[in-house]
Formats: C-alpha cells, sequence, structure tokens
C-alpha cells in the first residue's frame, strides 16, 4: 500500500480531497439536505477509485498525468455519490 501512495503522491492525494468535497458540496447543494454526508462520499469516492486503479495496477492512470487522475477522481465521486443518493432518498 505505501508504494501505491507514493507512487501518487500526497500533492496528489490533496487534489483529489479537494475535487471529492468539490463534489460532494455541488451534490449537496442539489439534493438540499444530507450536506455533509455527501461531503464525505465525495471525498472517499474521489480519492478511493485513483488508490484502487493504482493498486490493480492500470498503468495508463499514471501515464496520464494529473488530467487523468482528475477524470478518474470525478468519475469515483460521481459513482460513490450516486449510491449515496438512493441509500439516503
Amino acid at each position: 500500500m505505501e508504494d501505491v501512495i507514493q507512487g501518487i503522491g500526497m500533492v496528489t492525494f490533496a487534489i483529489l480531497a479537494v475535487i471529492g468535497i468539490v463534489a460532494g458540496l455541488v451534490a449537496g447543494k442539489i439534493a438540499g439536505r444530507h450536506r455533509a454526508g455527501y461531503v464525505l462520499l465525495g471525498l472517499l469516492g474521489a480519492v478511493a477509485l485513483p488508490v484502487v486503479l493504482a493498486a490493480l495496477g492500470v498503468l495508463g492512470l499514471a501515464a496520464g498525468g494529473v488530467i487523468a487522475l482528475v477524470v478518474v477522481a470525478l468519475i469515483g465521486a460521481a459513482i460513490v455519490l450516486a449510491i449515496g443518493k438512493m441509500i439516503f432518498d
């Protein structure tokens, strides 16, 4: 697991966290309730999917740079937020 964290980098984790928080804030604003829950879910999805893909050895993710990580983070946040929407509502 340490290799995955070193491969992604702490600055990238911070970028992923910001993306997840923003996605959660937008989802909470749209839903109008459970804002803190959506922020946490967005954060979880934005950080988890790139880490899981890196742990599985998806090499295209690292080769794509920060833009590829941002896209994957947005997809991860959207997936987890959609699941959270089904659970919360």
